[in-house]
């Protein structure tokens, strides 16, 4: 890809040959994949969910290696400490005399893979908000800019809460797409094992797809692709319903009005479309949203889980 900007064919076949390099490591998960790639298009970060042993790290690493994207790996405890993952001022001798220098933590990589976000205390994980809204951090009386682009993709348990803390609503809301990660079919499993315990080498070296500065252009051109009104309005319409369905105690902000629009646009673009159709806003409903609504006690005791309050509210569009 020269410094031209894109075609939507170039972008298309950009991101098939970036599903074809993942698909060297990781088996299965497609639907996983595309919605992390399409995050990434719309230069946002992403929530995957999932029990221990999906293969959430090998996804993002190897997504690092695809994308030509610098990489880092914050393993998030409860003594995790803000300047862990900032970095720190250090005293240094000179020959002028001690000097204070900035010595940059992990969050100073392209993709930052912060893992098991829940097991980081409130105070550290605020540590990350200005990070992932703005693509800079403060630290002293000095600010630091980002490389760009910037994501983190984190990862959190739904299972073991013993020790955690929840993410609160202002760290949740910077989320783009909150990512279910699935078990694997029986067929995938089985391949999965094969692989994996067989005498094929399993370290399979994944090559660089697209450059970083090509990404970002990438990028610009999902911004622009364009949205017919009516489209445009059955995103901010399902998000308006959640704020008056009776089964929600909290519905979505204005912000996720956007982040369906941004993630429907990148759908668009993935599948090679020249503009928004309603499937894709229908196809992203649940990413966008399934993490920034509340389910009230009493829908939650009969069983309501945010996805199927999204399902019915799709249905009824």
């Amino acid at each position: 890809m020269s410094d031209r900007t894109p075609s939507i064919d170039d972008v298309t076949n950009r991101v098939q040959a970036i599903r074809s390099a993942v698909r060297r490591r990781i088996v299965g998960q497609e639907r996983v994949v595309d919605d992390v790639l399409a995050c990434m298009l719309c230069d946002g970060n992403a929530l995957l969910e999932s029990t221990p042993g999906l293969g959430k790290t090998l996804l993002v690493r190897t997504l690092a290696e695809a994308t030509g994207l610098s990489f880092s790996r914050i393993q998030n405890t409860p003594d995790l400490m803000p300047s862990d993952v900032i970095g720190t001022e250090m005293v240094r001798e000179t020959d002028s005399g001690r000097r204070f220098s900035f010595e940059k933590g992990p969050v100073f990589a392209n993709l930052v893979l912060s893992d098991e976000i829940n097991r980081a205390t409130p105070k550290t994980q605020s540590a990350l908000l200005e990070a992932m809204e703005e693509g800079q951090v403060t630290a002293g009386n000095e600010t630091y800019d980002l490389p760009e682009p910037f994501f983190v993709l984190a990862t959190q348990n739904p299972i073991d809460q013993e020790g955690t803390y929840p993410l609160p609503e202002a760290q949740s809301d910077r989320f783009l797409l909150k990512v279910v990660v699935d078990y694997p079919s029986a067929d995938a499993e089985r391949e999965i094992v094969d692989r994996y315990t067989g005498d094929v080498d399993a370290s399979v070296s994944v090559d660089e797809q697209v450059s970083a500065r090509e990404l970002r252009r990438m990028q610009r051109l999902t911004h622009r692709v364009p949205i017919a009104d009516d489209v445009r309005d059955l995103a901010v319409g399902l998000v308006r319903a959640t704020r008056a369905h009776e089964d929600l105690e909290y519905g979505a902000s204005p912000r996720a009005s956007m982040s369906l629009v941004r993630a429907a646009k990148a759908r668009a673009l993935m599948e090679g479309r020249t503009h928004v159709d309603a499937a894709d806003v229908t196809a992203m409903a649940k990413p966008v949203l399934r993490h920034r609504i509340v389910v009230d006690f009493r829908a939650e005791r009969e069983g309501a889980t945010p996805d199927d309050v999204i399902e019915r509210l799709v249905t009824e569009r």
